[in-house]
């Protein structure tokens, strides 16, 4: 009997790689799919495995998509993807979702006690003891996509708990700048990442060293870590995906070449392993591996982030709806390179005092979000 997956942001990288290793794999199945605003993309897709069950978060586009797919459920505009979740029978939802607004997508899964591969990092940065509350109360289980948490999450398998935890980082394009070639950095230049193929907005923070960031935080609530036994070390080769070190100095590392389709295929069809598409791992070819430790000084972003989980409640929402809308604002170059930083810096500052030491619900979060988007606004006119 096949597994029955659901694609929250199927039209994204993530997503369309998760239907790559899908269509290799007869034991998986398509039970639904769910898109932002790429509606051409969406009805290829939905067409392609006979997909019955579409939601669209842009509302305009619902009436193209229904019309596309006469056969096929469509939901269309503000709680699409909840209704999407509600109404189709899936095994396994894959949140995909860019952003904050992956964070409902979660909550909705995980509510129905559905297991939950999870690439939506924000989910876990934004509302993460309401996250892992939920799936505990509703015995789901959540299934890191992250090359990074999908390899911690593969060492610790059958294992005791670990003494530390090291977060691989890429370096992104800029590693090895200093602050000052930094400040001239282009836009161009930032969406070019030396490793991975990813999404824009994925690729500035790669760039920012922010995205690792936010896997700190993701970490420590995955895996219940305290933040001072996360460590990350860059490794520009990009094939360690991660490392864990255990009470007798053992450390265990999963490596793999810089490809999402070996952490998604490991998520969807957990506990099993099966054969993936893509070519093996052969370290004879590979030179060296490398490691360093982070320049904070020239990437500040990882040491805010870190900062701000450290403090809980509030902060890492408003440190992720900042970077949000400093990272969309570098991409229409409203603010340089160093900007990004100085946005997410500067509305946390604005926001220090007024921020939750708890978050009780997920309206919490919400208006946490737009007091700190209004901030970054602010801060950048």
């Amino acid at each position: 009997m096949s597994k029955r997956v659901l694609i929250l942001g199927s039209t994204g990288s993530i997503g369309s790689q998760a239907l790559e290793v899908i269509s290799e794999d007869p034991e998986l199945e398509v039970a639904g799919l769910a898109a932002g605003a790429n509606f051409l993309l969406l009805i290829q897709q939905a067409r392609q495995f006979g997909v019955g069950n579409v939601a669209i978060m842009d509302e305009n586009a619902g009436a193209k998509v229904a019309e596309a797919l006469p056969e096929a459920a469509v939901c269309a505009g503000p709680g699409c993807i909840r209704g999407l979740i509600d109404q189709t029978d899936a095994d396994l939802v894959l949140n995909a979702v860019v952003g904050a607004a992956g964070l409902e997508a979660t909550l909705a899964a995980l509510e129905r006690g559905l297991d939950l591969a999870l690439a939506n990092k924000e989910s876990l940065v934004i509302g993460g003891q309401l996250v892992t509350d939920m799936a505990r109360r509703r015995k789901a289980r959540i299934l890191p996509v992250d090359s990074e948490h999908s390899a911690i999450f593969q060492c610790l398998e059958g294992q005791p708990r670990p003494e530390r935890v090291f977060l691989t980082a890429s370096g992104g394009p800029f590693f090895g700048m200093s602050p000052g070639q930094l400040a001239s950095v282009t836009r161009d230049q930032a969406l070019i990442h030396p490793r991975w193929k990813m999404g824009s907005k994925v690729t500035i923070d790669s760039a920012t060293l922010m995205n690792k960031g936010l896997e700190v935080i993701e970490a420590h609530h995955l895996f219940k870590i305290g933040y001072d036994d996360i460590e990350v070390i860059v490794h520009p080769q990009s094939i360690v995906h991660s490392l864990v070190r255990f009470a007798d100095g053992s450390v265990m590392a999963q490596l793999g070449l810089p490809l999402m389709k070996l952490p998604i295929a490991y998520a969807l069809n957990y506990p099993r392993r099966r054969p993936v598409g893509m070519p093996g791992l052969d370290l004879t070819e590979k030179k060296e591996l490398t490691f360093f430790k982070p320049d904070l000084e020239a990437f500040p972003c990882l040491e805010l982030a870190v900062e701000a989980g450290k403090r809980g409640g509030g902060a890492p929402v408003a440190l992720n709806a900042a970077n949000e809308i400093a990272v969309a604002s570098f991409l229409t170059s409203r603010v340089n390179f160093p900007g990004i930083a100085s946005v997410v810096e500067g509305t946390l500052n604005a926001m220090d005092g007024g921020l939750p030491a708890r978050i009780a619900s997920f309206e919490e979060i919400e208006a946490i979000d737009a007091e700190a988007r209004r901030h970054a606004e602010a801060f950048i006119s």
